[in-house]
């Protein structure tokens, strides 16, 4: 994995200075409220650390994908700004126009509004990222969900700002990947979940030169099963991978369920029936691993030392599908490996079955954390490395 030297936020003195952050507060909301404020939460204590030395600071975020250029309220920041002061237990102010950010003072805390509704967030434009650096004494970077992104907010600004450092929260990701990829502990295990093979055949690549085993499930666990010989009937699979899914089995330990719950339909109301591995029939559908699979996988993960979780093993949406994941998330919850889990399903399926306590780390990105897995650069931490290289 490729990971900088980077200027972490202790190292500089807040005191005085105007300070950008940058955060991922891209939470959802429904009826003009958070329903979901976990990234909300990550990101205080940045800003908490910038206030306490004395900063006048500004938050800036995207949410949803409004179109570029324009006001779209239901994309506004604004249920996103009062759940903020709630956390911080202080008034944060919404600020439409980035010239408005020049306004806040020392002490204060302030939320410029959605950044993609400035033109040129997108494309990185160099007139709107040195607009940004213009409002800044320091740029701290501490969004990590878009860092894979190179945009004005994200990588621009920090191009042009007078100072730059790495947030509180981007430091502890990184950290945790740098534990999870860079020397394991051994054994290493992933568990790997999705609709495709095709979109995390990178990730599967780069897992099998680092973990002892990986564990498939979804979507990617039929291509497997179809790979080892198996009827997967009208499941989601893909057949034109299917040499590749060997070739990688061929490199790690995968292990194929040797029971799985089908069903005829893929609906909430669908009747799961559990099948041994080589009775699945051609009119059903694999949407679960099953129980006996489930408890030796769980019993498997009780020597790991390391676990990286990405994806449920089944369609845990629908209640009847679910019992896999949550054998398997208890599982890594009661392991006493170093554990990270990251991405969309997984944080819903961690929330839903109450497994946040027991996991040693819980990554907000999303691609982010695929792209650090697949031993990519990540723009956004490039460029801080860049910038500090730069000093040194």
């Amino acid at each position: 994995m490729n990971i900088p030297h980077i200027t972490a936020m202790s190292e500089l003195v807040l005191s005085g200075k105007r300070v950008l952050i940058r955060a991922d507060l891209n939470v959802p909301l429904s009826d003009g409220k958070v329903t979901s404020d976990t990234r909300i939460q990550a990101s205080v204590p940045t800003i908490e650390a910038a206030l306490s030395q004395g900063a006048s600071v500004v938050v800036m975020s995207h949410l949803g994908r409004p179109k570029e250029g324009s006001f779209d309220a239901s994309a506004s920041l604004a249920p996103v700004a009062q759940r903020l002061g709630e956390l911080l237990d202080t008034s944060v102010a919404l600020l439409p126009e980035l010239d408005d950010c020049k306004n806040v003072q020392t002490g204060q805390v302030a939320l410029l509004e959605n950044v993609r509704f400035l033109t040129g967030e997108k494309a990185d434009d160099e007139t709107l990222a040195r607009r940004m650096a213009e409002i800044c004494d320091v740029f701290v970077m501490d969004a990590f969900g878009p860092a894979h992104r190179a945009q004005a907010s994200t990588h621009g600004v920090a191009k042009y700002a007078p100072s730059v450092c790495a947030g509180l929260l981007l430091e502890a990701e990184l950290r945790a990947f740098q534990q999870t990829l860079a020397q394991p502990a051994t054994p290493m295990v992933a568990i790997i979940g999705g609709a495709k093979v095709s979109t995390k055949l990178e990730v599967l690549g780069s897992l099998a030169s680092i973990a002892d085993r990986i564990i498939v499930g979804g979507g990617i666990a039929n291509t497997f099963i179809a790979a080892a010989g198996y009827e997967v009937g009208s499941s989601l699979y893909e057949p034109e991978l299917l040499d590749t899914a060997r070739h990688i089995a061929d490199q790690v330990d995968i292990p194929i369920p040797v029971d799985v719950m089908v069903a005829k339909t893929f609906a909430a109301d669908a009747v799961g029936v559990v099948k041994a591995i080589d009775n699945v029939q051609s009119d059903e559908m694999i949407l679960d691993i099953g129980p006996v699979t489930a408890r030796a996988w769980a019993e498997s993960l009780m020597d790991a030392q390391t676990i990286m979780w990405n994806g449920p093993v089944g369609v845990f949406e629908f209640a009847q599908f679910g019992q896999g994941t949550k054998v398997i998330g208890e599982a890594i919850s009661e392991s006493d490996a170093f554990s990270i889990a990251g991405g969309g399903d997984t944080l819903a399926a961690v929330e839903q079955y109450g497994l946040a306590e027991g996991i040693s780390y819980i990554s907000t990105g999303g691609g982010a954390f695929l792209e650090l897995v697949e031993g990519k650069t990540l723009p956004a931490v490039a460029v801080l490395g860049e910038r500090c290289s730069a000093i040194d």
